[in-house]
């Protein structure tokens, strides 16, 4: 079975078209800029535009960085907060311009059911969280199989922290803030004993760019939970988009 995959991000919208038994990408990824500014029309537009690159006409399913509900945005987008679209249907107006049944769904959960299908979480039962640390942070966590969608835990405060973890432990922070591995594995390490004490994860898998690197900072989280490494990278977004396709 086969659907199309699309990743809304900050800087570039890409999809393919998936293989959903297997989940590989049975086309080429395909690419375009976000329209500055963040729009919800020019966004929209944009994804038309990169649905018809990739010519197929099968059912959609879309990764965005915010609250998804029902197909309707509830929070900003992450790290991004450009105004105008709380409370817009973004599966309906992407069902209008591309004729096909859309599925959206938060980026980091589409990103986390890629890799409980078909990557590090793959035939684990029990309590599974996946992380992306990248421009924010995003999470995904499964209960025996099943998503609880929209869970934000880079919203989450650590300790007497003024502000929210994504704001101290992002890869972009990391960047910003010059800080080396350990001083960043020190925040990583805090971050996640806290969700470990709340949740008691049976495994956390950390994803996001920065896990090409996770030699570096991997070894600094101490969690009694069992650690992995995302193993879909680039594609889990638009492989995980597809298959909410397909549910």
């Amino acid at each position: 079975m086969k659907r199309v995959g699309i990743d809304i991000g900050g800087s570039g919208i890409k999809g393919a078209v998936v293989d959903v038994g297997t989940g590989d990408l049975v086309s080429e990824r395909e690419r375009i800029d976000t329209p500055a500014g963040f729009g919800f029309d020019d966004v929209v537009a944009t994804a038309k535009s990169l649905v018809k690159r990739l010519g197929s006409d099968e059912p959609l399913g879309v990764g965005f960085p915010g609250v998804v509900a029902h197909g309707v945005v509830r929070s900003p987008p992450t790290a991004h907060e450009y105004p105008g679209w709380i409370g817009r249907d973004l599966a309906a107006a992407l069902e209008d311009v591309s004729g096909v049944e859309t599925t959206v769904l938060n980026d980091a959960d589409a990103a986390g059911v890629a890799e409980h299908a078909f990557g590090a979480g793959r035939n684990r039962d029990g309590v599974v969280m996946v992380f992306t640390l990248g421009t924010g942070v995003g999470s995904a966590v499964f209960v025996d199989g099943r998503l609880v969608p929209n869970t934000e835990l880079g919203k989450l405060h650590v300790a007497d922290q003024r502000d929210v973890a994504e704001l101290q432990i992002a890869d972009r922070v990391r960047q910003d803030e010059d800080l080396n591995w350990s001083e960043w594995g020190e925040r990583l390490n805090e971050y996640f004993q806290h969700v470990d004490r709340l949740f008691s994860p049976d495994l956390v898998i950390i994803g996001g760019g920065v896990s090409k690197k996770h030699e570096k900072f991997l070894h600094r989280i101490e969690i009694r939970a069992e650690l992995a490494v995302a193993e879909l990278r680039n594609h889990a977004g638009i492989v995980g988009a597809a298959v909410a396709a397909a549910a």
